[in-house]
């Protein structure tokens, strides 16, 4: 096998998913997954630095994709221009990704791997949220930036439980948000 086989961080991820599946993730380990890959322990770490890393690699792509999405989009309001952003790094990102509802599930087991998902959706909101503010005001690029955030992550949901298009489900999830704030009417001030 050549010592870089550009299918082995692939082979990595399916191994660990199917080993997570049968054993849980904290019975697991670095060793199993690449045993079950077909590489040593030591080749293991050239692809990931630890365990949890096999189920996020390739999630540091994701902020610098959005501040791109959100500097090229021609959109002019705020809201706008995240919303473009996130469909268009949404509709790529899942074709990227396979096995997700299985992923989402060992997630769902840990605590770890819970506060991971947090970390990195937080990195994603940060760099959306600086991307904005290079666009328009900074309090509104936070505001905008967090709800946007909650869309993409509850879209993302929808498509893994559904299978329907991504940008469907975020629209359906942008209708939903703009139908339930309709629901919480601002008091007119005296």
């Amino acid at each position: 096998m050549a010592r870089w086989d550009p299918g082995t961080e692939d082979r990595l991820r399916r191994a660990a998913l199917d080993l997570f599946g049968e054993h849980g993730y904290d019975n697991v380990t670095v060793t199993q997954i690449a045993e079950r890959a077909g590489i040593t322990r030591r080749s293991y770490f050239r692809y990931f630095p630890d365990k949890r890393e096999v189920l996020f690699g390739g999630s540091e792509q994701l902020p610098p994709a959005l501040v791109e999405a959100v500097r090229a989009s021609s959109e002019t309001s705020l809201p706008a221009i995240a919303l473009d952003a996130v469909r268009q790094v949404g509709a790529l990102l899942v074709e990227r990704v396979d096995r997700t509802a299985e992923r989402r599930a060992v997630i769902a087991s840990s605590p770890e791997l819970q506060e991971r998902e947090r970390t990195k959706s937080a990195a994603i909101t940060a760099a959306l949220c600086d991307a904005l503010a290079e666009r328009g005001p900074a309090d509104e690029a936070r505001l905008v930036s967090r709800l946007v955030a909650v869309c993409f992550q509850e879209a993302i949901e929808r498509w893994i439980d559904t299978g329907e298009d991504f940008v469907a489900c975020l629209d359906i999830v942008v209708a939903a948000l703009r139908s339930t704030a309709e629901l919480f009417p601002l008091p007119v001030m005296p």
